[in-house]
């Protein structure tokens, strides 16, 4: 299929360092469509307003609830949505409980690479790289 025809992905990016947003998106606005939220909050009004392929979250985020529990939330909102966790903390218990509990498709440490991020929604979502 063209590329021009085929529909992009639409992935909700979670992450409260603006520069760290800016910086995906400019690196991904071309595979994927992208919608942004700086705290879950904010994430949880735009999956009441739409569906996405993909969810991409920061952890440690501002307010009540950090990124785990947003994407256990999330997968009862939209459960065919993949889920992916980046995590700049290397806490055992988060790392172990992680996966089974949102049924996680990747676990990313940061710093990730704009490669690790490409090829974890690639692979998540059954892309071709």
């Amino acid at each position: 299929m063209p590329e021009e025809t085929r529909r992009r992905p639409v992935v909700l990016l979670l992450e409260d360092e603006p520069q760290l947003t800016k910086a995906m998106c400019l690196n991904f606005e071309r595979e994927f469509e992208i919608e942004t939220a700086a705290t879950a909050d904010e994430a949880l009004m735009l999956l009441a307003s739409r569906q996405f392929d993909a969810l991409l979250c920061d952890h440690m985020l501002p307010g009540r609830m950090q990124g785990l529990e947003f994407l256990v939330t999330a997968m009862k909102q939209q459960p065919a949505a993949k889920r992916i966790l980046m995590t700049g903390y290397m806490n055992p218990d988060l790392l172990s409980r992680g996966v089974p509990l949102a049924e996680l498709s990747a676990l990313l440490l940061k710093p990730a690479t704009v490669q690790q991020i490409r090829k974890a929604l690639h692979d998540a979502l059954g892309l071709s790289a």
